[in-house]
């Protein structure tokens, strides 16, 4: 007779496998998943960042509305831009924060679908393994978390890069906080090897559409401004690649910003919870489309000739438009 506990075991490693079988190799060191489109051919999701905060600072609201307009889009993802569990990250597996700040926020029928996340600094300030343990996909099937991957969904690819370790200060001038280094250092083989991988996929993508996602803002006229290591290692691989968008959090806002040197547009959905009313840096008006510095998040819809982008406040309201076709110029609607 088997023993429930060993029955315990048996299903977690049957879920456990058939979730990483569902990657396909790619030809860099990225892992790659697949999403499939609807069958009308077109794709739609929500994006939220810096959200983990118990329910709290509005992010229930924001839970909320998103809850309505994913049901309205009948979206079929969730982007997650990082900063996922407030302060300090998760603890191990078995932090309630998963279940407080994620789990019991997040309810709503339309929200049930897979959620993507990248990591955020204020992730790295805990156990960052516990975010990355399929553990977590066992206790709630949405939640997916890898440093650095792939979605390919026919017409579209979406490249997530961990952005964190780019950042000097981390590990410069950390203050009276403690990162979590484990599996990145030696840092600058790390970084070598990931901007290497990111490069090769994004040269080797026939996608119709290019998405990087990432946590840091690589411009933003919000409270952490540019990122001066992404703008100069990033931003040329991107941009050398044409890119479409690039989308992060980190700053507490909605934003976005187009690009006067190349086709990239910077989109922050960073307002999943506690914003940062009041703070907005000195911006050429002609590239600032939106700034919000509010609750909120962004929604997207895309075929195989259209992006459509929409960002709602904490209420639901629509704060901006923006739509772009493959070989047409962008309008604001």
């Amino acid at each position: 007779m088997v023993s429930p506990s060993h029955n315990s075991i048996l299903l977690f490693l049957f879920f456990t496998a058939n979730l990483w079988l569902c990657f396909v190799p790619s030809t860099a060191e990225l892992r790659r998943f697949e999403h499939p489109v609807k069958a009308d051919g077109s794709l739609s999701f929500l994006v939220v960042g810096d959200w983990g905060r118990k329910g709290l600072y509005n992010q229930s609201l924001v839970a909320t509305q998103m809850g309505v307009v994913g049901e309205k889009l009948d979206i079929d993802f969730v982007i997650s831009t990082g900063d996922n569990f407030y302060e300090d990250g998760l603890t191990g597996v078995s932090d309630p924060a998963f279940n407080e700040s994620f789990i019991n926020i997040y309810t709503a029928s339309s929200l049930q679908k897979q959620w993507y996340n990248v990591l955020g600094n204020h992730d790295y300030r805990g156990d960052v393994e516990a975010q990355l343990s399929p553990i977590l996909t066992k206790m709630d099937h949405r939640w997916l978390c890898l440093r650095s991957f792939i979605v390919n969904a026919e017409f579209v690819e979406f490249f997530f890069v961990d952005t964190t370790p780019f950042v000097n200060d981390y590990f410069t001038d950390p203050k009276e906080d403690t990162y979590d280094w484990k599996g990145i250092l030696p840092r600058q083989e790390y970084l070598s090897n990931l901007l290497e991988d990111v490069d090769s996929a994004l040269r080797d993508s026939t996608a119709k559409w290019k998405i990087v996602v990432g946590h840091h803002t690589i411009k933003s006229a919000g409270q952490h401004g540019i990122t001066i290591e992404l703008e100069e290692q990033l931003l040329p691989i991107l941009q050398a690649n044409n890119i479409d968008l690039y989308v992060n959090g980190h700053d507490h806002c909605l934003e976005h910003i187009s690009s006067a040197n190349s086709q990239i547009q910077f989109l922050t959905s960073g307002g999943g919870s506690k914003a940062w009313r009041g703070v907005i840096r000195e911006w050429n008006p002609e590239e600032l489309k939106l700034y919000y510095d509010g609750q909120g998040f962004m929604s997207m819809q895309i075929t195989q000739t259209h992006v459509d982008i929409v960002f709602y406040d904490v209420f639901g309201n629509v704060l901006h438009k923006w739509g772009i076709s493959k070989g047409l110029i962008a309008a604001e609607l």
